[in-house]
């Protein structure tokens, strides 16, 4: 048994949360098989693991390039902004651009980490523009010349296929 967050996950939920992040598309049956179990216990533990928040959702991952989205940028900003209302309102209209597809705050030299996708240069420029509107002082973007690794799974389980 593993503690995640203040709850206790046993092997079972481990292995149920380790194959859904690499195949979320499996049937509730091949899951069950996988795991060892039922389907109808297998599925009653993934609703609880959603129901408890260890699977947040389940989507399928697009393949940027081919869809058109060839400059993936990294977009560091800083603002001038202090008040935490003012900051509410710069971060929501950050969260509601379609081309920023994770942003986080930092500590260190930055305030916020933007990952944007854009489609050509032009988009880029038109984005920068609108970053410029909303009280960044300081913007630094390093373009992605090519994708090295990119995962989407937490090393939840050591020696899990």
């Amino acid at each position: 048994m593993e503690p995640l967050g203040n709850k206790v996950l046993d092997d079972v939920d481990l292995k149920i949360l380790n194959k859904l992040q690499k195949e979320a598309q499996l049937s509730n049956t091949e899951l069950a098989r996988h795991v060892n179990l039922s389907p109808p216990a297998t599925h009653a533990r993934v609703k609880r693991l959603e129901n408890e928040g260890y699977i947040d959702r389940q989507v399928a991952i697009l393949n940027q390039e081919k869809l058109g989205f060839d400059l993936l940028c990294f977009i560091f900003i800083n603002t001038n902004i202090h008040q935490a209302e003012k900051l509410e309102v710069l971060e929501k209209e950050l969260k509601s651009m379609p081309e920023v597809l994770e942003c986080h705050l930092l500590t260190g030299e930055y305030d916020y980490l933007l990952k944007v996708a854009n489609r050509e240069r032009k988009e880029l420029e038109n984005f920068i523009r609108k970053l410029n509107q909303l009280g960044i002082t300081r913007i630094q973007t390093s373009l992605a010349l090519r994708e090295i690794k990119y995962s989407t799974v937490l090393p939840i389980s050591e020696g899990e296929e």
